[in-house]
């Protein structure tokens, strides 16, 4: 039991670091967006200044007034997430509704793991 509670532990601060790692680049993207230093031709219309996807945060964005094509890039990979061990995350635009599990498509505001296991805390991975 306690290597598998030793285990469990393990695995949630990875999700969290996980968790963490995209929610910073996806604040950096809105935040780089929101002080026009990505191109025009980037920002989908009606998304808020969030990334259109997470494949974004990694391939990167034009930088705007750059002439040389420079890419910003927000993420070098995207995490594994631990609990299903795959990149897969459940996604959240800023149009959907704070507990949605469905991800409306129009940008990508938040994340969430698609696992339906419990915390050793007793709150639902998903609810992180």
């Amino acid at each position: 039991p306690l290597a598998k509670v030793t285990s469990t532990r393990t695995r949630e601060a990875e999700l969290r670091r996980s968790l963490r790692e995209i929610r910073t680049a996806i604040d950096k993207y809105k935040d780089a967006a929101d002080l026009g230093q990505i191109g025009s031709l980037d920002i989908k219309v009606g998304s808020e200044n969030y990334p259109p996807d997470l494949q974004t945060l990694v391939d990167g964005v034009t930088a705007a007034n750059d002439a040389t094509g420079r890419k910003l890039k927000f993420l070098r990979h995207i995490p594994i997430d631990p609990m299903t061990r795959g990149t897969e995350w459940g996604m959240r635009s800023y149009q959907d509704k704070p507990d949605s599990t469905r991800w409306g498509g129009q940008n990508v505001f938040d994340v969430f793991t698609t696992s339906g296991g419990t915390g050793l805390d007793g709150t639902k991975y998903k609810d992180w």
